[in-house]
């Protein structure tokens, strides 16, 4: 099976306008959808955030995922105004995967930073995206382990 076939439905949309459109538009995509990122909820941001810190990220960045009836739900506490792309990657990924089961955000593909990324020469940033994309899958992992 291809990642193709295996992607989330929606994570393969935004790919396929991302392949459409030049540099800026890419940008000024981005920066639309970091805009879209879900607050962290009250319950969420009283939590030590010591277990759900990325430390590969060159920001600070937090993930915190939430289960409930089989479903995952995840969160991000990201600066948006400092890290636009940062938040622009998770509110995509979060839009492919919330409200999903687990195995929907195991099936993000590995490389699917560089496919998001590409031609835009933000590769400095990969690595903590690269990070980011393994904690969810992880999270995700657990999930259908338990």
């Amino acid at each position: 099976m291809s990642q193709t076939e295996i992607m989330p439905p929606a994570l393969e949309r935004v790919l396929s306008r991302f392949r459409s459109m030049g540099r800026e538009e890419k940008m000024a995509s981005l920066v639309a959808y970091a805009k879209k990122l879900e607050p962290l909820p009250p319950h969420l941001a009283a939590l030590d955030r010591a277990a759900f810190t990325v430390p590969e990220c060159q920001t600070r960045v937090d993930l915190f995922p939430e289960s409930h009836d089989g479903l995952l739900h995840f969160y991000a506490d990201v600066n948006v105004r400092e890290s636009p792309t940062v938040a622009a990657v998770l509110a995509i990924l979060f839009m492919s995967v919330n409200d999903q089961p687990p195995a929907v955000t195991v099936a993000i593909p590995n490389d699917i930073v560089r496919q998001l990324m590409h031609d835009i020469g933000l590769a400095g940033r990969e690595v903590g995206l690269n990070a980011m994309v393994q904690r969810l899958k992880r999270h995700a992992g657990a999930a259908v382990a338990a």
